[in-house]
């Protein structure tokens, strides 16, 4: 029997150098509508990063995925975007885009505690 939380993740990805279309997944993003839930986890593993490119600034990269936590969250400090509902701060995330940080496309699925999928999906994709 399927969970009774219908949820969207994506994962979050660091693309090093986007005409390379390389990247290395530092999080997920996850979003339950019904719930009323979207929250996201991150990680950058700075040995990996470091294959792909040492000279990277890590502490924009750590910022820019900040915001992404600020927006989840509905922190005023995550700026105009982080007031919008929760459905389009979600899609806004997931938006294509090619900056040195995008997101694979949605996937769904049933959840019964959405905190503890999102762990699980961090640590099978992520870690």
């Amino acid at each position: 029997m399927p969970g009774k939380h219908l949820y969207e993740y994506a994962v979050i990805r660091l693309v090093p150098r986007v005409e390379r279309e390389e990247f290395l997944n530092v999080g997920v993003i996850l979003f339950s509508k019904g719930a009323k839930y979207l929250n996201c986890k991150f990680f950058v593993d700075n040995e990996k990063l470091n294959l792909f490119n040492s000279e990277l600034p890590l502490d924009e990269i750590e910022k820019n995925l900040e915001a992404f936590g600020k927006i989840c969250s509905g922190s005023k400090k995550g700026g105009h975007v982080a007031q919008w509902e929760i459905p389009d701060r979600f899609r806004w995330l997931t938006a294509q885009r090619s900056s040195s940080i995008q997101t694979s496309r949605p996937h769904n699925g049933f959840s019964d505690d959405l905190d503890e999928t999102l762990e699980r999906l961090f640590v099978e994709l992520v870690l």
